[in-house]
């Protein structure tokens, strides 16, 4: 009777740590669950609408292993330049925001660089909460990821690679940057889920800007700490920078946009660009 109780709490044991390890939720997954939350959804504001009547780029098409396609906005440098900035879109999509920040990213940095703002949703762009929480959840790992490659094989094998993304996009800046390997230079993450396993992170070939705001529930100082530590683990460095706002404080179609703290936020992160990408 003892060995077989003793048997009995070894299995459970294996049980739950298999349990932790096999089955660890991936970071997109966490990120793509909050948008069953109200409280979440509620957080975000219903965008104003951006007007962009002078695109600087375009929208193209990327070819996708397996003979499908995926689009992107781009927007070319002055003189031809291998160097590269991708840009990920928050979850309402690759919207005129998106693209505007594009724009003035692009203009920032003196028209040196590429700017190419993929669109991680196939074309489909929220207008209302329940659709950005729908698309956020539909937008599988193994989709992204493909997309992501697409535009790193669109880029070029001589392409040096830096991200910028907030939110939804803030998670997959990240990941884009560990895809693209020895390509990445630099990666912003503007409150995105990070990821959490010391082996992934352990393949980035840059270090991290993550910003946080101070009032984000979700993304929060737990949020970072953890992740410094899981960076430590992969012996990479990443720099947290905390504002005094509420998640999405960066984006100029939020009615809750902090253009005060944005300014500072952004100027921390362009500088960090300009720097990855001389």
């Amino acid at each position: 009777m003892k060995t077989f109780i003793t048997l009995l709490l070894f299995s459970i044991s294996i049980s739950g740590l298999w349990a932790q390890t096999c089955c660890k939720v991936s970071p997109d997954a966490q990120f793509a669950a909050l948008g069953k939350e109200k409280e979440f959804r509620d957080a975000h504001p219903l965008p104003k609408e951006i007007s962009h009547p002078k695109a600087a780029g375009k929208l193209i098409t990327i070819s996708v292993e397996g003979g499908d396609e995926a689009q992107a906005y781009l927007i070319k440098a002055a003189k031809p330049t291998d160097k590269y900035l991708f840009v990920f879109q928050e979850w309402w999509g690759l919207n005129d925001n998106i693209k505007a920040e594009a724009d003035r990213l692009h203009k920032a940095l003196g028209a040196k660089v590429n700017v190419l703002a993929i669109d991680l949703y196939d074309g489909k762009i929220a207008t209302t909460r329940k659709a950005a929480a729908e698309f956020m959840q539909a937008a599988k790992a193994e989709r992204c990821e493909a997309i992501i490659s697409a535009a790193l094989k669109y880029a070029g094998n001589n392409a040096k690679i830096a991200t910028i993304g907030w939110c939804f996009g803030g998670g997959w800046s990240l990941q884009g940057a560990i895809i693209a390997g020895k390509q990445t230079l630099g990666t912003v993450m503007y409150y995105g889920m990070p990821e959490t396993d010391p082996t992934k992170l352990a393949k980035l070939q840059t270090d991290v800007l993550a910003v946080y705001a101070t009032q984000d529930k979700w993304i929060n100082k737990k949020t970072a700490d953890d992740f410094e530590a899981n960076m430590k683990t992969a012996n990479k460095k990443v720099r947290s920078l905390f504002y005094e706002a509420d998640h999405a404080f960066c984006n100029p179609s939020n009615p809750s946009f902090n253009e005060k703290e944005a300014k500072k936020a952004n100027l921390e992160a362009l500088n960090y660009l300009k720097e990855k990408l001389k």
